[in-house]
């Protein structure tokens, strides 16, 4: 990664650090973009060009490429469902780890705020067709797809209870957990 895009990165990671944090505490319809703005000690413009909409201050993740790139590292062994699981596996044992209190409270802030609930579903979208993608498997997409659909429900159900459970709990256990319930085998 070049200076430049390093720079970038960071000035995205901290407008959306600072975005969280003012949606947690002063609610999300009662912060604007420009006290995101003021907050990261940028313009509106650059937090426009970062996050075209309000949305995006949360919604934001690198998740669909870090899942088509684990995807495609992983094995290239067994069924579209497990590969999917294990990918998904993955990437909540990184994702636990790392920024683990930004993850939550963007969490919170999706179950919660009616305008990102109907977003979110945009971005299960995205993350489904990066598993295709990753698996890249013209005879097997119709199968891909409904399995992705099925991991990313699996998934959904355990992000929901390690929220509730304030993130006490291992996200990848509750993930394997919901996954051998449902699909009747272990990752």
């Amino acid at each position: 990664m070049s200076l430049r895009d390093r720079q970038r990165a960071e000035t995205r990671h901290r407008i959306q650090r600072q975005a969280i944090k003012l949606f947690v505490d002063r609610g999300y319809d009662a912060t604007t973009v420009n006290d995101v703005a003021a907050a990261a000690g940028v313009s509106a413009m650059t937090v426009y060009r970062h996050f075209p909409t309000k949305e995006d201050l949360v919604l934001y993740d690198d998740f669909d490429q870090l899942a088509a790139a684990t995807i495609s590292e992983l094995p290239a062994t067994g069924s579209p469902t497990d590969r999917i699981g294990r990918t998904v596996l993955a990437t909540f044992d990184l994702a636990s780890t790392h920024d683990r209190e930004l993850l939550l409270d963007r969490l919170r802030l999706m179950i919660s705020t009616p305008a990102l609930q109907a977003r979110h579903l945009d971005s299960q979208y995205r993350l489904q067709e990066a598993f295709v993608t990753g698996i890249d498997d013209p005879t097997a997409e119709f199968q891909t797809r409904a399995a992705a659909g099925a991991v990313l429900g699996v998934a959904y159900t355990a992000l929901l209870r390690w929220a509730a459970e304030d993130g006490e709990s291992s996200l990848p256990e509750l993930f394997r957990e919901a996954f051998t319930s449902t699909f009747g085998q272990s990752l």
